[in-house]
Parts: structure tokens; sequence; C-alpha cells
């Protein structure tokens, strides 16, 4: 079975699905870091800013050109 280190503690435990507590080491460790959760110490990542705003109509015109794109030529 592979070995990982506990996010919290980094003790060394045996990747295994008998592990309630997966991937920590214990109950308490899983707790700690739900708490860290709960008390807003971690977050997902933000954007990076390299999406591309777009206006919905400006969205539903290329949504149209695109399916016009698409579509076979009539003959």
């Amino acid at each position: 079975m592979p070995v990982i280190n506990c996010p919290h503690c980094q003790k060394p435990i045996e990747w295994d699905s008998n592990n309630p507590h997966r991937p920590f080491c214990s109950e308490r460790c899983r707790l700690i870091d739900l708490g860290a959760w709960a008390n807003e110490e971690y977050q997902i990542s933000k954007p990076s800013g390299t999406e591309v705003a777009m206006d919905p109509e400006e969205a539903e015109e290329l949504l149209h050109q695109l399916e016009q794109a698409a579509e076979p030529p009539l003959h």
C-alpha cells in the first residue's frame, strides 16, 4: 500500500480504504483541518484573471456564428 503524509501533522500513514479518516491519520487531524476551513483559514484559489469577460449579446452572436459555421452548406 502507498504511504502518504497526513496533511496536518505529516505523520506517515498507509493509504488504506479501511482508514475512515483518510487522508488524515486520525479524527483529531481531520477535525483540525475542518476547523481551519470553517475559520476561513483556507480558501479555494481565485480566478487567475486570464478569463475574458463577454457581455451576453456578444456571447449569443458568437454562438450563432459558430453554429452556422458547423452546419453543412445546402446545395
